[in-house]
This record gives C-alpha cells, sequence and structure tokens, in this order.
C-alpha cells in the first residue's frame, strides 16, 4: 500500500466530519447555494471538497462508482482505505459516482429508486472545473423564491426532476467548494 493512501483523510476526524456533514447538508437543504468544504487532501484528480464530501457520506455499505480520471488505483485506494466503500463495477450498483459529467452519462444508467422505495437511487458528484451561480433558474424546497447556478446540461437535470418523487441527486464540487440540486428542484432557463 502506498504511503499516499494513507494520507489525506481528516486530520482532526471528529470535528472535520462534523464540520464537513454539516456543509454537505446545507448545500442539500438550500440548492443550488455554494458552501465551503474541506478537511481532505485526497489524491488528484479529487478535488478537496470531493474528497471530503466522500469521507463523509461513504461508507462499507455505500458502493461508489468512479468515472473516467477518477477511475485511478491511487483514488480507488485511498476511498478503500478511507471509507471502507465497495467499488461499483457499474452504475447500476452505485449508491454514489463521481467524476466529470461527461463520465457520468448517461444518466439512465443509475438507480433513481422506485415507487416504493424512492430513496434507493443513487447521489452523483460532478467534478467542476469552477462553481457558478450564474445559470440556470432553480426553483423548490429551499430556496425562497429562486436562484440560479450554472448546470452542465439542463435539459438532463430537468429529465430528472421530472421522475419526482424519484430521481438523483448531484453535488457539484470544485476545489473547496460544493453546491448541491436535489431531484425535487426545478430547473429551467434562466
Amino acid at each position: 500500500m502506498h504511503e499516499t493512501t494513507l494520507e489525506g483523510g481528516f486530520t482532526d476526524a471528529p470535528r472535520d466530519a462534523a464540520h464537513a456533514f454539516r456543509a454537505c447538508m446545507n448545500a442539500m437543504a438550500r440548492p443550488g447555494r455554494i458552501e465551503t468544504l474541506r478537511g481532505a487532501t485526497p489524491p488528484a484528480p479529487l478535488s478537496l471538497a470531493a474528497g471530503s464530501l466522500l469521507l463523509t457520506l461513504c461508507d462499507g455499505d455505500t458502493p461508489v462508482h468512479l468515472t473516467g480520471a477518477h477511475d485511478s488505483q491511487a483514488v480507488r485506494q485511498w476511498l478503500a482505505f478511507h471509507t471502507g466503500a465497495p467499488l461499483a463495477a457499474t452504475p447500476a450498483e452505485a449508491t454514489f459516482a463521481i467524476g466529470a459529467w461527461e463520465g457520468l452519462v448517461p444518466l439512465a444508467d443509475y438507480p433513481t429508486g422506485t415507487a416504493r422505495y424512492p430513496d434507493r437511487s443513487a447521489t452523483l458528484i460532478v467534478e467542476m472545473d469552477a462553481l457558478d451561480t450564474a445559470g440556470a433558474r432553480l426553483t423548490g424546497p429551499g430556496i425562497a423564491s429562486s436562484t440560479t447556478f450554472s448546470v452542465p446540461d439542463l435539459a438532463a437535470l430537468q429529465a430528472n426532476h421530472a421522475l419526482f418523487p424519484q430521481g438523483l441527486d448531484f453535488y457539484f464540487t470544485a476545489g473547496d467548494q460544493i453546491a448541491a440540486i436535489p431531484r425535487s428542484t426545478q430547473l429551467e432557463d434562466a
């Protein structure tokens, strides 16, 4: 096992995990709002926010699907050591998936839950170059009137919302920033 596999976790695990969990929940509760999330120093190409998110939400019962450049030996070993999360060989087996948007599509490959169990769906962590509050208009739970957020594919996220109460939830990460768009959020051109 490489020395870097052992590094990069939370320095002060209880405190860092609590701060990260709060940032994750705040982001999901307030769609499109950009939060700061740090604590982990994961191997490239994982961003600080994505690494902290994985440390916070993943464990031995949450299969993770890695896509594109994120499917590397360094990321696999780091994730296994720090979270114990098993790797999902296909999107259909994933509780979480991470990568750039191009590596995560098509969205139809991921579990969207069932009518009886809509919570049995995947959460996608989309690594971006930057997060921007200019873009699509967002409305729905957690948003006072409306807000804006730049999304990689408006039509795909609109189609996901149409599945509600089923569908996927999304975290968007860049550097130490995180934002979320749950399936309950309505999106339209700004």
